[in-house]
């Protein structure tokens, strides 16, 4: 068992991997490409002194190919070259764009000619003000692209200028109509799940998170931004290569617990590592293991407890959501030139190529340690319909369900309902005849979980089955 308080630990070294004749020709390119733009700079394409500035290379006539969607996801640093040319490929010899608030062209002569990948196009359109989100040519590009990538920066400059405008309604049309493949390093990485941590008040420690998980430096959001359909109930991380983010993650997903009743899941990668995600849901990991120590970790909480909640994540004291050290599953897989290592994020439940852990936090502490393959299906009716305290009938029930206690007084409880994901349902609870009645009826089909919780001392849980 490792246990880490990880505050004042020193910076970690990065050093670039990619080849120095590579770093030669990307120099090369670059600077023959500014000075061809130099003699092009007065068409308004490319938008100087305006709200944006476009560097284009490749065919300026669009090709229309049907993209084949996925999600590419880098952890930060240079990128992984093999993880890159399966983001090419996936557009499928179309248009890719690249999208930033910084920085220049560094993107176009790699992505459209370094790799291998024969595309149409490479734009990088830098946005410099938070009017690009509306600019006609902007939306116009991105609407024409077959393949998005998010540049490295300041996620809350990306959030802030970008949320919520027409260009936030172009990515998800591309992403979600067109199958568009969509992808990002750094901070265009941590952008992407449904569940995000904004950076708004600036970055959080390890130690700052644990202490107080609602230091005002713990910015978690769920406004919608970008819809990825496998990263629904997900948070993204990056630059885990660096152990100290391992504790600020825990209290990442302790708060959206906490604010909006949500089990969510988390992906995080090393630096020069990525997860490629594709259509049929399963995680391809990219890295140079065994020569480096590259790896990716999907984290979740453990289904196979009774009780989930954490221990006390509360205003002004430290996290504890330990629950005997297994309150968080994690798989961590090392990233291979050939991706040949995977998780499916349809179950959560099965990989190959990685390792299991059992992650928690115990007053402010990270503490990591081996564990065992999650198996949230291994639990039969019986073992819930087992008296511990809950007294639930009819069940399986298509509309109403009475709920009693043996043995306890069932109004010193909180009742509450959730779905397989972990997502609270907005049910009535009402007394009648000395019992609770809930009406499932509203609701879909499946498997849903009532819980009683009082005090978070003592918890039950029971599955129930709506027909």
């Amino acid at each position: 068992m490792l246990i880490c308080n990880w505050a004042g630990m020193k910076q970690y070294v990065k050093k670039s991997r990619r080849p120095l004749i590579n770093s030669i020709t990307l120099l090369y390119n670059s600077v023959m490409h500014k000075f061809l733009l130099s003699i092009l700079s007065l068409l308004p394409i490319l938008g100087f002194g305006q709200a944006y500035t476009s560097y284009f290379t490749g065919n300026t006539t669009d090709v229309v190919v049907n993209a084949l969607g996925g999600v590419c996801l880098m952890g930060g640093a240079s990128e992984d070259d093999n993880a890159m040319q399966w983001f090419l490929q996936r557009a499928n010899g179309g248009d890719v764009l690249v999208l930033r608030t910084s920085g220049s062209d560094g993107y176009n002569s790699y992505l459209y000619s370094s790799l291998g990948v024969a595309v149409n196009s490479v734009e990088t359109i830098v946005c410099n003000s938070a009017a690009a989100s509306s600019d006609p040519y902007v939306l116009q590009r991105i609407q024409k692209a077959e393949a998005i990538w998010f540049a490295g920066g300041d996620q809350w400059t990306y959030i802030d200028s970008w949320r919520n405008t027409p260009f936030n309604t172009a990515i998800n049309q591309a992403i979600n109509q067109r199958k568009c493949v969509i992808g990002g390093t750094s901070a265009g990485m941590a952008i992407q799940g449904k569940y995000y941590f904004s950076a708004k008040n600036g970055t959080v420690t390890s130690s700052t998170a644990m202490a107080n998980p609602f230091n005002n430096l713990v910015t978690i959001d769920s406004s919608t931004f970008l819809q990825n359909t496998f990263l629904d109930q997900t948070l993204t991380d990056t630059h885990f290569d660096n152990p100290d983010r391992k504790g600020r993650l825990v209290a990442f997903l302790a708060r959206i617990q906490s604010d909006y009743g949500v089990y969510a899941r988390a992906i995080a990668c090393d630096e020069y590592t990525a997860v490629c995600i594709d259509t049929n849901g399963i995680a391809s990991v990219f890295g140079g293991f065994p020569t480096y120590d590259d790896n990716a970790y999907f984290i979740q909480s453990n289904c196979e407890l009774v009780v989930q909640l954490p221990e006390n994540c509360s205003s002004g004291n430290p996290l504890t959501w330990d629950l005997g050290g297994q309150a968080l599953k994690v798989y961590q897989i090392k990233g291979e030139a050939n991706g040949s290592n995977t998780f499916d994020l349809n179950t959560w439940e099965t990989g190959s190529g990685g390792t299991w852990q059992h992650w928690s936090v115990s007053n402010g502490n990270f503490i990591e340690q081996s564990g065992s393959p999650i198996n949230c299906s291994s639990f039969s009716a019986d073992d819930f319909f087992l008296n511990k305290g809950l007294s639930i009938h009819p069940n399986p029930t298509s509309d109403r369900l009475n709920i009693s206690m043996n043995g306890y007084s069932i109004h010193e409880y909180e009742l509450s309902l959730y779905n397989e994901l972990g997502q609270r349902m907005e049910v009535e609870f009402n007394w009648i005849n000395n019992a609770y009645q809930v009406d499932l009826s509203p609701l879909k089909q499946g498997v849903y979980f009532i819980t009683a919780h009082r005090d978070r001392a003592e918890s039950f849980r029971e599955k129930v089955i709506r027909f």
